[in-house]
């Protein structure tokens, strides 16, 4: 089954319903201290009252009653008027919601084109966003870190926050990053291997800084934020410059024993088959990803170097050209096609999800979700009578990128505020 989310439907469920997973009770995930999972469930609910909070958190009213009293204490929550219950009479109860200028965090997104950054107060509300173009080449550590300090400064300025009320900064990029030891193992945008990244940033700008795989981010974006708010378990496939996949299971992110898992870019699909940017043959990136198709367009469609087309001039050139009707470029776009519902087809066949997410720029070229590439990924499920995943397909903006990692320094800031850090 198909289904298409807008930014639009996207940012009006963030307001409606606050942020961050909603938790299943009886699931296993209600881990972790009482006044976190307090914090959590009023800032995923928006606001809620009392009697609601004790009943999704399975505690008495008395211990409830504690808890909030030293999250109001504490200025992390605030009471408001709630809403009136049917048929209720008199006024509607008091309910509690997360207090956003209790801190605030800020997001960035590193990449090959343009860098993004947003800053979120508490409850998970974007107050300001930067974007930084840049030409697309490995860079200095040095030079990264001057160009994230450079998103700070413009997000901090423009949400009239000074850097001390920020909290913690989550960052992504694309690669090989371990997320626990705040590395980055290898990166196209940056250069050297081995770096330790969130290190780095914390000295660089004197904010706690986490840093993640960008498609890991882009999980947490919808985890936090988007479809995946109440799925149980699901899938995000990206197709941008390259391939990636973020997995949730039992509704939080899964990164493997080496936080590296997910290289869904890098299975083979064709033995010997053609090379990727990774060195080797045969991957799903090197026949659906951005590199890919103009690498066919440029064969396919006799565009000659002389023309000085860059990427994306190329790609909308080819889709174009699709839409008119031509052949050559339709055939590109149709390999392409199969090949996405073969790796859509293996992540659903491994992990049995019950929501696929396809996200990315690429969601504007309509070939990697065709009702054709459906109807063949469905033909290579195994399962008789299986019945497909839900698939979504994600067209939000490039900042829902830099909004994954605000999301990821938004959890790291319940822990510190709320959970086992608090004072």
């Amino acid at each position: 089954m198909q289904l298409d989310l807008s930014e639009r439907e996207a940012e009006e469920t963030v307001q409606l319903a606050g942020c961050g997973p909603i938790r299943m009770a009886g699931g296993g995930e209600l881990a972790g201290p009482l006044r976190q999972l307090a914090y959590e469930r009023i800032r995923s609910a928006g606001q809620i009252a009392r009697v609601d909070l004790a009943r999704v958190l399975d505690v008495s009213p008395a211990t409830v009653t504690a808890v909030v009293s030293e999250l109001l204490a504490a200025a992390l929550v605030e009471e408001v008027e709630g809403t009136a219950r049917p048929g209720a009479r008199g006024r509607p109860p008091v309910a509690l919601r997360v207090r956003g200028g209790a801190g605030y965090v800020i997001g960035i997104k590193l990449a090959e084109f343009k860098h993004t950054a947003v800053l979120t107060d508490m409850t998970g509300t974007t107050l300001a966003s930067s974007t930084l173009p840049r030409s697309a080449h490995a860079r200095s550590l040095k030079a990264v870190l001057e160009e994230a300090a450079r998103l700070v400064d413009d997000v901090t300025a423009r949400a009239g926050v000074t850097r001390d009320q920020v909290i913690a900064l989550g960052a992504g990029l694309p690669g090989l990053v371990d997320h626990p030891e705040g590395r980055v193992l290898w990166s196209s945008v940056l250069e050297g291997e081995d770096v330790a990244l969130a290190h780095r940033l914390t000295e660089r700008l004197g904010i706690p800084a986490w840093i993640d795989n960008d498609t890991n981010l882009l999980t947490l974006a919808e985890l936090w934020f988007g479809r995946g708010r109440m799925a149980r378990d699901f899938a995000v496939v990206s197709i941008e410059q390259g391939v990636g996949m973020g997995l949730v299971l039992g509704q939080s992110l899964y990164r493997g024993a080496h936080s590296l898992a997910l290289e869904l870019g890098h299975t083979k699909v064709q033995l010997d088959g053609a090379l990727c940017r990774c060195g080797q043959r045969g991957c799903l990136e090197a026949y659906t990803s951005d590199y890919a198709l103009v690498r066919e367009a440029h064969t396919a469609l006799e565009l000659g170097s002389h023309l000085q087309l860059s990427p994306q001039m190329v790609l909308e050139s080819l889709h174009d050209r699709a839409k008119a009707g031509n052949e050559g470029a339709r055939n590109i776009f149709r390999r392409a096609g199969r090949y996405m519902a073969a790796g859509l087809a293996n992540v659903i066949n491994l992990f049995d999800p019950s929501l696929v997410i396809l996200s990315g720029e690429r969601m504007q070229y309509q070939y990697l979700y065709a009702e054709e590439v459906m109807r063949e990924m469905g033909e290579l499920i195994v399962g008789r009578g299986r019945r497909p995943p839900d698939v979504a397909v994600n067209t939000w903006g490039d900042l829902v990128w830099a909004r994954g990692a605000a999301a990821l320094a938004l959890d790291i800031a319940a822990q510190k505020l709320a959970g086992r850090d608090a004072a």
